[in-house]
């Protein structure tokens, strides 16, 4: 199967390119201000595992290339809506154009109108991307370790810090699990999706949360995720209670109910 993330990376660094030409790192550096609705996404989650509270990371996406357009009449902010008022403790917000039909402008709209903490899901390979991120309203980024190598990671790692914006390390192979563990500022989260092959399996979760289990902050496990039975079969053998969850929710008859039920599970 063709790589499909080389496809994304590829033209990330295309647009990246074409952005820096209308606004500078400097720029955009020299306008962030605190943002008012600015939420310390890490220090919620953090206290919520503690308490064990199951925290459900919904997500907002258009399309993906695993499943194609998702949601034909996209409501953005009905989705938001749906998401918060049934429990959600966390949005994520697909921000890449191209490939999920996403836009930085998703964040900025929720936050108008929601002080929720807000991943910005996306294809971080260059720090100029997390003053923009960061200058729409987002909270917290995603660092895919499989997407760029571990010197731009850990430059994206600072780089968030220094914003104190919080980051999601991700990783879907023992290899990147093990590299993880440096990034002790970080949340980590475990995608069960293969991001080359798009094949999904929930033991990736179980597998990796033993080589995790040391990490002094919370993990998250990411794709796959579409049933409680799935979901107590992840709380079970890996001890994870942060879940992000997307698409079954997003294709859902009603998103509300299915929420609900991720959110109503008991320990």
């Amino acid at each position: 199967m063709e790589n499909i993330l080389k496809k994304i990376i590829d033209k990330k660094k295309e647009n990246i390119k074409n952005l820096k030409k209308s606004y500078s790192e400097s720029f955009l550096l020299n306008s962030l201000k605190e943002e008012k609705n600015f939420v310390n996404f890490l220090n919620k989650i953090k206290t919520r595992n503690y308490n064990k509270e199951i925290s459900i990371i919904a997500e907002i996406k258009k399309a993906s290339p695993s499943a194609g357009l998702i949601i034909k009449d996209f409501d953005l902010l009905d989705i938001a809506k749906q998401y918060v008022e049934n429990g959600a403790s966390f949005l994520s917000v697909l921000t890449e154009e191209d490939f999920f039909h996403g836009k930085l402008e998703y964040i900025r709209s929720i936050k108008n109108i929601y002080k929720i903490p807000v991943l910005c899901k996306d294809f971080f390979i260059d720090t100029y991307q997390i003053p923009l991120a960061k200058s729409y309203g987002a909270d917290c980024i995603l660092i895919i370790l499989s997407a760029v190598d571990n010197f731009v990671a850990k430059d994206l790692y600072q780089a968030a810090m220094d914003l104190n914006v919080s980051t999601i390390v991700e990783v879907h192979s023992e290899k990147e699990a093990e590299k993880a563990l440096s990034f002790e500022n970080s949340i980590i989260g475990i995608n069960n999706r293969n991001l080359k092959t798009l094949e999904i399996s929930l033991n990736t979760s179980v597998n990796l949360s033993k080589i995790l289990r040391e990490h002094k902050n919370p993990l998250i496990s990411e794709s796959g995720i579409h049933s409680v039975d799935e979901m107590s079969f992840i709380i079970d053998k890996a001890k994870i209670y942060n879940f992000l969850i997307g698409e079954s929710l997003l294709g859902s008859d009603d998103i509300g109910s299915k929420l609900r039920k991720f959110t109503q599970i008991t320990l």
